[in-house]
């Protein structure tokens, strides 16, 4: 089993832009621990606008000021990602003019992502902690921003782990961000070892699950824009892995729509496994790539320990993660995923509405009529909230979610679900 430690120490120091040698390395680093697929996407390949950007390596960086170097590329997030190259002497408003710092935090390194997103905008600079910046003597400085550069080639990664359904949930994980540990790189390690478990499960699995590595946003928009619609069709909802090794608390942001099976689950094993947790609405909590999912169609919640304050700064280091939060982020996973595993799984075979009142289905739910005295008990209205409920699942759905979202007994909700197997309406394995 893969020691999420190890693979955070391992791979946190490189420079893990979207395009870079250190990207290569940490799929290749990948590979070695699961049998992944790989998607390739070449520099010329332009997709709804999206543009690769070059693969783009650091070769020098530093500000000498009187002979004397007083910054240097130590850290990935100190040059600004994808900065152009630059050699000169500028004086101190100049250079202030290529300086970035955190607004926050006065000693922070912040990361400065924006041009990987628009690599038709570039120019040199640096990121630096606003002390640096702030201390900066009148006079001339010499500046050195050596780079190598090429057309890039974006890569992505799936590892798929077939059940007997093909319908697929999906975990997903940032492999990019240079530098840091816990945003993105910490969910890598907590998907694989939450895949790495579900390999050893004696029985297969109902469902199939496959664990998605890609460069943030850009990078995910290519693989599901790419795949054929044959295997996006199979693609059901997912979670992404965000920010999952820092002290602060676990947080559910929910799918646009609160629709997902596996969203619920987790919901649910967050209250089992007593967890300092809290949950949130789409887009409350983060905006990251679950809008890109969502626009495939795809519902895509989040589990991340977000907001924490290191967050796209140089703080966000190893330092930070607890290998305990990490191990409970996959025991709440393994067990959300065991919860769908558990439960029987009805599949709608009608459109439109029924009309249950009719004596070939004798499956309606009277919901009373308070003006002739018939006052429905609470069980009654949440039957009939269930009768309501079944012509709107658009997607396969757990009974056990399904019991829990109405608010009845697992065993009621199954007999009546039953009853509607039975007149063909719906389709239960």
């Amino acid at each position: 089993m893969t020691d999420m430690m190890k693979l955070l120490a391992d791979l946190t120091p490189l420079n893990r832009v979207v395009c870079s040698s250190d990207f290569d390395d940490t799929i290749r680093y990948m590979q070695d621990i699961l049998p992944f697929r790989e998607h390739t996407y070449s520099a010329d390949n332009h997709y709804n606008g999206w543009v690769i950007p070059n693969k783009w390596d650091i070769k020098a960086a530093r500000i000498d000021y009187q002979g004397k170097t007083i910054y240097e590329s130590g850290h990935p997030l100190a040059v600004m990602a994808l900065s152009t190259s630059f050699r000169g002497t500028v004086d101190r408003e100049e250079l202030r003019c290529h300086l970035h710092y955190d607004h926050r935090y006065p000693d922070a390194v912040p990361f400065h992502f924006r041009q990987l997103f628009r690599s038709w905008q570039r120019d040199w600079g640096f990121c630096v902690p606003k002390t640096f910046y702030d201390g900066l003597q009148e006079g001339d400085y010499d500046v050195l921003i050596e780079t190598e550069e090429a057309p890039g080639t974006l890569r992505v990664i799936d590892y798929t782990l077939e059940g007997k359904s093909p319908e697929t949930i999906i975990f997903a994980a940032n492999l990019d961000h240079p530098g840091v540990a816990n945003d993105g790189l910490s969910g890598v390690a907590v998907g694989v070892a939450l895949f790495e478990a579900l390999r050893r499960r004696q029985e297969k699995t109902n469902f199939s699950y496959r664990l998605v590595l890609a460069p943030g946003i850009i990078g995910n928009e290519y693989y599901l824009g790419h795949l054929t619609s044959a295997e996006k069709e199979h693609l059901l909802e997912g979670v992404m892995l965000e920010m999952l090794g820092s002290p602060t608390e676990l947080a559910l942001q929910h799918s646009r729509h609160r629709e997902s099976n596996i969203e619920l689950a987790v919901v649910d094993s967050l209250v089992e496994n007593d967890c300092e947790h809290h949950t949130g609405e789409f887009e409350s909590e983060l905006l990251n790539d679950e809008y890109i999912w969502e626009a495939y169609g795809i519902p895509m919640a989040s589990l991340s320990r977000f907001p924490y304050p290191e967050y796209h700064t140089d703080h966000d280091n190893l330092d930070l993660m607890r290998p305990e939060r990490l191990e409970e982020a996959v025991k709440v996973l393994l067990d959300a995923v065991e919860t769908l595993e558990s439960s029987p799984i009805i599949r709608k075979r009608f459109s439109g509405n029924i009309c249950l009142s009719n004596p070939k289905y004798d499956l309606y739910i009277d919901p009373g009529q308070a003006a002739f005295g018939d006052m429905p008990d609470e069980q009654r209205r949440r039957m009939r909230l269930l009768m309501d409920t079944i012509p709107t699942l658009n997607r396969p759905t757990s009974i056990n979610i399904l019991a829990e979202r109405v608010g009845l007994p697992l065993l009621m909700v199954e007999n009546y679900l039953k009853k509607w197997v039975a007149h063909g309406l719906l389709e239960m394995t």
